[in-house]
């Protein structure tokens, strides 16, 4: 592995506190910052499905209790991965977004999406996720034009378990092993 000519690719954050932390490994002080299930799926929604309320969360489809929910908006709040800002029209409701570190997160959930849909019995329509996979700097672009832009339509379907029956990758495999 060749990382010497990606050092400058990536900047550290000094002055940062690390207190209650596991360890200094990057990949263990992510997890404690997104990496629990409710918090990938609220970072999930925001970013491609263009969800924005509390109400909208809630109605996924996932199952969060409301007290979850909250807890979990507040600490990717804190953790600065998203924001809340008050609707113009109405100063009682709150439209979440996610920040420029939030996003900086694309890359990962799309990594997640495609490892998920190879991997394991999915309900993302294989041809979708084989154009994703082939494509990744695009798709992360155009999350990213919405993110900028605030376009809310929804970058990817709501996938279900009852989708059709070549349900992923997975499912394709194993029905026609030449494609492995």
């Amino acid at each position: 592995m060749h990382f010497a000519s990606d050092i400058d690719n990536v900047s550290c954050v000094p002055g940062k506190s690390k207190s209650k932390r596991r360890s200094g490994c990057p990949v263990s002080i992510s997890l404690e910052r997104f990496g629990d299930r409710w918090s990938l799926l609220i970072i999930r929604d925001l970013m491609v499905r263009g969800f924005r309320t509390f109400k909208e969360f809630q109605e996924s489809g996932e199952g969060i209790a409301t007290n979850i929910l909250a807890d979990r908006l507040q600490s990717l709040e804190a953790a600065g991965i998203i924001t809340a800002e008050e609707e113009k029209t109405d100063g009682r409701r709150v439209n979440y977004r996610l920040t420029e570190k939030g996003i900086d997160l694309a890359p990962v959930l799309l990594e997640l999406l495609i490892w998920a849909a190879r991997h394991e019995e999915t309900g993302a329509p294989c041809a979708l996720i084989a154009r994703m996979a082939n494509n990744r700097e695009q798709v992360v672009a155009e999350v990213r034009r919405r993110w900028r832009e605030r376009d809310q339509t929804p970058f990817l379907p709501k996938f279900g378990d009852d989708e059709g029956s070549d349900k992923s990758m997975q499912t394709r495999r194993v029905r026609n092993p030449s494609n492995a």
